[in-house]
């Protein structure tokens, strides 16, 4: 009676555990952009592919947002359960208490920690084949849409300036929305948009008419000050080279708060889930090792750890 009394408690302990175990879960809250854009969609597909690669052991709940700025910002309230994305440049900033961040440092921006890249927002200038514009210079006289108010159309005016390209292009006075059927029809000689390639209104543009994706010079890329980024030769349709143009990188973040381990399986299902990512979504082909240089401030220990076992160098100032 003793034995079977046993063995049936230690069953019951076992079941308990059993359950307990087939029931655990990590819950994160990833935080990125506003609904509808395309940052937004791909933390959409993150949280499926996390949910797929850690078979249910990780749940990614995707939050809007208004923008980078708000995403760092409320790193002060948030827990050891938030991953957010911002460029590195913000992180740089908070962490200094500079431009927006000045007179609102918090010790908590001290403790962000990187996890890793996600598709960088990328600078395009489309242009109609017909407008037989090749190259930034050829700029001059010709009709752009840039839209109001994104990173694409502020980028884009800093860049015609900077090109001494002011008052010598005509800006179309409508909304980026509007830009391809604007290009079709011919009221329009092209547009500049940002946004990780392929970009979709660049593919819809290039499916319509034939166009040119500029690339710029090396000296361009350098007077901009962004990080150069290639767009590989048939990304589009009827790009026969690759191009080269500018980007500002952006990255998935969190704090220290966050347990090592979360931050470790985070980062291996990330990138042993990239291809399966890229099949699905293309602008996920766009993220590799190479980017993981544009990482400006320290990595999670438990990114660290993946990133040490997987063999990818990383800086020691980063470490």
């Amino acid at each position: 009676m003793i034995s079977v009394f046993k063995t049936t408690a230690l069953a019951v302990v076992l079941v308990g555990m059993g359950g307990g175990l087939a029931q655990a879960e990590t819950r994160v809250t990833y935080k990125s952009a506003k609904t509808g854009s395309s940052y937004y969609q791909m933390g959409v597909e993150l949280s499926e592919a996390m949910k797929a690669g850690t078979e249910g052991g990780i749940v990614m709940t995707v939050e809007e947002s208004q923008g980078s700025v708000q995403n760092v910002m409320e790193v002060r309230a948030r827990g050891g359960d938030y991953v957010f994305t911002t460029p590195p440049a913000l992180v740089n900033l908070a962490q200094g208490g500079k431009a927006m961040f000045e007179d609102k440092g918090d010790p908590s921006f001290d403790k962000i920690r990187a996890l890793f890249p996600i598709p960088s927002l990328t600078m395009h200038f489309v242009m109609s084949q017909a407008s037989e514009t090749t190259g930034i210079a050829d700029l001059s006289g010709k009709i752009i849409l840039l839209g109001k108010g994104s990173f694409g159309a502020t980028e884009g005016e800093k860049y015609l300036s900077l090109f001494g390209l002011d008052g010598k292009v005509q800006i179309a006075d409508a909304e980026l929305s509007n830009a391809v059927a604007a290009l079709k029809n011919g009221q329009i000689d092209g547009f500049v948009t940002a946004g990780s390639w392929p970009a979709p209104n660049v593919i819809e543009a290039a499916a319509s008419t034939p166009v040119n994706v500029l690339s710029m010079t090396p000296d361009q890329v350098a007077q901009t000050k962004r990080t150069a980024i290639t767009i590989p030769a048939g990304t589009y349709a009827g790009q026969d080279e690759d191009i080269q143009t500018t980007s500002l990188p952006v990255v998935a973040y969190t704090t220290t708060a966050m347990d090592d381990d979360t931050a470790y399986t985070l980062t291996k299902t990330f990138w042993e889930s990239r291809d399966r990512l890229a099949d699905s979504a293309k602008w996920w082909a766009g993220v590799n090792e190479g980017l993981m240089e544009n990482i400006t401030t320290e990595i999670h220990p438990g990114a660290l750890r993946y990133y040490q076992e997987a063999g990818i160098s990383v800086p020691d100032a980063n470490k």
